[in-house]
């Protein structure tokens, strides 16, 4: 099994799949290797990856929800109470704080912080609403959009959620003890799938948890240094062909 980071990794800096990483999925399948995406998105924000790619294996939300062939196996639902308390601490220091599942998301408002994320992201502003789309809906996953400092929020909700910092302007915000390494385990035991070499490949913080428990782990030439400390095999940059060379490396294509 082979676990695919999207951002940095998979995508390229235009957060699309280039056409030989696209080919070098079905080649794998071709071979009867199965290609995962394992990322911090969630599926709502993915299904063009996944038509491209003919990948329907995702562990997505950084874990937290987890499909086997285009069916749910796994999902870590957020406390209702804890995302409430959270927002309304986020709020109270003008911080803004969206919510998700697998299919939607929304913000409780938009500041410039939210706009510089959303373009670094690349991906459009959820509709607001937070209030309502809680009291509603099951919430996977939320995002703080924030340059820190960390702790204040890491410091308030350390013993309920877990905190990755993917990008200058935000942090992942799942249920506590979720990561890419849980998503995987849940993964295989819900499958029929133990017993398979597994390889990943990533780049930023939260694939650190995914790559230190595979067999094989890739990390990106354009990898954060501290997450390079991880590879078995550093491959080339993510816009240097470093899905097809890492691939190359472990005589898998």
């Amino acid at each position: 099994m082979h676990f695919f980071d999207l951002d940095h990794t998979l995508y390229n800096e235009q957060t699309e799949v280039d056409q030989e990483v696209a080919d070098a999925m079905h080649q794998l399948r071709t071979n009867n290797v199965l290609p995962v995406i394992s990322t911090g998105r969630n599926l709502f924000e993915i299904p063009t990856t996944m038509k491209k790619t003919g990948i329907d294996t995702v562990v997505s939300a950084n874990g937290s929800y987890v499909v086997f062939e285009g069916n749910p196996v796994y999902k870590a639902v957020l406390s209702k109470e804890i995302v409430k308390k959270f927002v309304a601490f986020a709020e109270s220091t003008n911080e803004a704080t969206t919510v998700m599942n697998s299919e939607d998301a929304r913000i409780n408002f938009v500041n410039d912080i939210v706009e510089s994320n959303y373009h670094f992201i690349n991906s459009r502003k959820p509709p607001l609403h937070v209030t309502d789309f809680i009291n509603h809906n099951e919430i996977i996953m939320m995002l703080i959009n924030t340059k820190g400092p960390d702790e204040k929020y890491i410091n308030q909700f350390n013993d309920t959620l877990t905190f990755f910092r993917n990008t200058p302007y935000s942090m992942d915000i799942v249920a506590k003890g979720s990561s890419k390494k849980r998503g995987i385990q849940e993964l295989i035991k819900n499958t029929d799938l133990g017993g398979i070499p597994t390889y990943g490949f990533g780049d930023g913080n939260n694939d650190i948890p995914m790559l230190d428990y595979v067999d094989h782990p890739v990390v990106m030439g354009n990898g954060l240094d501290q997450v390079k400390k991880y590879a078995e095999f550093i491959t080339t940059k993510n816009s240097d062909h470093g899905i097809v060379n890492g691939l190359k490396h472990y005589n898998l294509l």
